[in-house]
């Protein structure tokens, strides 16, 4: 049986989603749905098999061609397009974050429960092979009771996308929703808590300030420091900043518990430094009775690693996916609950860095 995706959305995201795919056995791209023509062309000509273009994701759904779809598309075009692709009845597969508000995460969820299909939230960052195996570690004790957990993300700012929707909160939800989802979904996965309170110091300070688009300056934060405090009494930090391309590691994400400290260090994209060519992830066990660290490589196949720019967490979330779709699991990893927690943390990071105070996640 081969899954025929629809795909809608075809601009960076989703070529890379195609190069995926086309590396998965028993998946095809059979359509996609964008309209801006040059993003629709180079897309078609990733996939491997015969394509049919739209321009309009409306129309791909009436030509009832796939059996699974994907959407790729701005931020703020979620909510509409899930509304309309649950009356397809089909598996779909939403990139982050689900939608640019809790309100309307929990529209989503409400006007699901007449759906039978099931939706997958795409927090690929849970699929990075590093990240696997720091999670396989902290849920089977490696580091004792886990207390704190941080992330370091030092990367490139954001790219150029088409319309340049990625440079205005109110198209993104603001850097702490957009980019940040990610995060607040590990935390919550690793410390098995629901997140109670957020306080965030965060700005604007480098990235974007020489650009104007119909006369707006980009309002998008580029640096934030973020805490997060848990039910059940652990803490989480966030370390984000978007001017520090050439980082060793992109991402340093580290679990401290009772026993020990485990960290997965990621590189970031090849194609962005030439050092990440070079570089394998690695797991970093700091156990507190030897006093020592020890070292685990975290090898990916070269061909994974160049189908995206996400270490492989795409090619890996899409094997999952494509399990789902043909019925070999039952229920989605990555739930629209899962999608709804990573926007509230996000809004309320947002909203902490504006107002200089505390904020508590259930007033989002």
């Amino acid at each position: 049986m081969t899954v025929r995706y629809g795909l809608i959305g075809s601009g960076m995201m989703g070529q890379e989603h195609i190069r995926n795919l086309n590396l998965l056995d028993g998946a095809s791209v059979t359509a996609i749905a964008d309209p801006d023509d040059e993003m629709r062309q180079l897309s078609a000509e990733l996939a491997t098999g015969a394509i049919s273009t739209f321009s309009d994701y409306k129309d791909m759904l009436s030509a009832d061609m796939c059996d699974a779809y994907v959407i790729v598309s701005p931020n703020d075009t979620h909510h509409g397009i899930l509304l309309d692709l649950f009356a397809a009845n089909k598996p779909l597969l939403c990139e982050k974050p689900l939608c640019t508000s809790a309100t309307d995460c929990r529209d989503i969820i409400t006007r699901f429960a007449s759906v039978n299909a099931p939706v997958w939230v795409a927090m690929e960052y849970r699929y990075m092979p590093p990240v696997q195996r720091l999670l396989e570690e902290v849920h089977k004790g490696t580091a004792g009771a886990a207390q704190m957990m941080s992330i370091r993300e030092h990367r490139f700012p954001f790219l150029p996308k088409i319309g340049d929707w990625n440079r205005f909160n109110s198209r993104t939800g603001g850097t702490l929703v957009e980019k940040c989802c990610h995060f607040w979904d590990l935390m919550r996965l690793a410390m098995d808590s629901d997140p109670v309170r957020v306080f965030a110091s965060a700005a604007a300070d480098v990235n974007h300030q020489d650009e104007t688009y119909d006369g707006k300056t980009p309002d998008i934060l580029d640096n934030a420091f973020v805490i997060i405090e848990f039910e059940n009494g652990t803490r989480g930090m966030l370390d984000l900043c978007m001017f520090a391309e050439g980082s060793k590691w992109q991402e340093v994400i580290s679990v401290t518990g009772t026993a020990a400290r485990i960290d997965a260090c990621v590189p970031g994209p090849a194609r962005f430094s030439k050092d990440c060519q070079e570089q394998t992830a690695q797991l970093v066990y700091s156990n507190r009775a030897e006093k020592q660290e020890r070292i685990e490589p975290i090898e990916v196949d070269h061909s994974i690693l160049q189908a995206g720019d996400h270490h492989g967490s795409s090619f890996f979330q899409h094997q999952r996916f494509l399990k789902l779709v043909k019925g070999e699991i039952q229920t989605p990893e990555v739930s629209l609950v899962d999608g709804l927690w990573s926007v509230r943390v996000g809004q309320a990071a947002e909203l902490s860095a504006t107002t200089g105070t505390a904020i508590d996640v259930d007033t989002i």
